[in-house]
């Protein structure tokens, strides 16, 4: 008989809603296909777990044992978490399921735009993720900004988490729903909202780090004889559009959660979605600011360039006006005149000499004041 982790029998430790609907199970359902947690290393399921009344039953569950379960209990569902599934895998949850053909298409692929869609009695939510790489962590040609995609299948009795990429992991977001019991009691729309947070809180810590690179790259453009790379700006700006790419689509599906537009979201998780949408709007504030601002940086950089390259024709142009002194004397007296003043004087070599030297700085102080040297 299945044990949880303490030893016990799972028979005592069920509710007995579930003890009887696992009962029915065992005497009328084959054995699944796939085995959920335990699976092997192909398979795409992370994580199935059964909620009742807002608490995670023990032990390891299977999706189409889990999902009988919860059709069968008072106030339970399914959380079946997913990362990158191949369709043939996905199809067969869709089968278990009875998720619409549409939405199972998009979550084999990744870079789906963000949106709430219907299907029925079930909502299809996708979100746009992002993680910030440190500096440190970087390789050649790889890029600050890490992008991603998070997808919700929600029904009655089941929420299904498509993950793709790693900017947004959910085991974190599992933990921190285990000690909250009475949000997670709101069923399904409970976990998306989590989801949703979990999502905009990493935006969130993004916008920031970015904000510090912005910061660096502006003081080094600014700075005393600074010479911040144009290369590092335009990269700034790239994964800023990216960013952007990220953020700001996600804010009509989470305003349309947090409005009441999709009747399905509970009261009270609609509150909390309320607050999700609040973040975002100042992530987007802070992504148009930004992005405000390395146009501000550029434009200031290639001004500097423009400045940089006009200052060295200048010098160029007051050295060549100095070496034409010399230039002139050496190329009269290099004429092979046989009567030429001065040509059998004794100090006039000496003379011409102190002449050049003289007038050369002359024009060297000359165009030191009028800022050419």
């Amino acid at each position: 008989m299945t044990q949880d982790g303490t030893g016990r029998s799972l028979s005592r430790v069920l509710p007995a809603p579930v003890r009887r609907a696992m009962h029915r199970m065992r005497s009328t359902t084959p054995a699944p296909l796939s085995t959920g947690v335990g699976a092997d290393h192909h398979s795409g399921v992370i994580d199935c777990a059964l909620y009742v009344d807002g608490v995670r039953q023990p032990g390891d569950w299977n999706y189409r044992d889990a999902l009988i379960a919860a059709g069968n209990t008072h106030n339970a569902f399914v959380w079946l978490g997913l990362k990158e599934p191949d369709a043939n895998e996905l199809a067969d949850i869709a089968d278990t399921f009875d998720l619409h053909e549409l939405p199972v298409e998009d979550a084999v692929k990744s870079h789906q735009r963000p949106k709430v869609e219907r299907y029925g009695a079930m909502t299809f939510v996708t979100l746009r993720t992002a993680r910030y790489i440190e500096h440190a962590e970087l390789t050649e040609n790889s890029e600050v900004v890490e992008s991603g995609d998070v997808m919700m299948f929600i029904g009655e009795h089941f929420i299904i988490t498509v993950r793709h990429g790693d900017a947004a992991r959910l085991a974190p977001v599992r933990a921190g729903l285990n000690d909250k019991d009475e949000l997670i009691k709101h069923g399904p729309w409970a976990v998306a909202y989590a989801v949703c947070d979990m999502v905009v809180d990493v935006l969130v810590e993004v916008a920031a780090a970015i904000e510090e690179d912005i910061a660096i790259v502006e003081d080094s453009v600014f700075a005393r004889q600074g010479h911040g790379r144009i290369q590092r700006i335009y990269q700034l700006k790239r994964e800023l559009m990216e960013f952007k790419r990220v953020v700001m689509p996600l804010q009509r599906p989470l305003a349309g959660l947090a409005s009441g537009q999709v009747g399905d979201v509970p009261g009270e998780v609609r509150r909390y979605f309320r607050d999700v949408n609040d973040h975002l709007a100042r992530t987007v504030e802070q992504v148009i600011y930004f992005d405000d601002v390395l146009n501000s940086v550029l434009s200031a950089r290639l001004a500097q360039v423009s400045v940089d390259q006009n200052n060295d024709m200048r010098k160029i142009a007051a050295y060549a006006g100095i070496a034409a002194f010399w230039t002139m004397a050496t190329g009269i007296y290099g004429m092979n005149f046989e009567f030429m003043p001065e040509l059998h004087w004794k100090y006039s070599y000496p003379v011409l000499l102190t002449l050049l030297i003289t007038g050369s700085f002359v024009a060297y102080r000359a165009l030191r004041r009028s800022g050419w040297l």
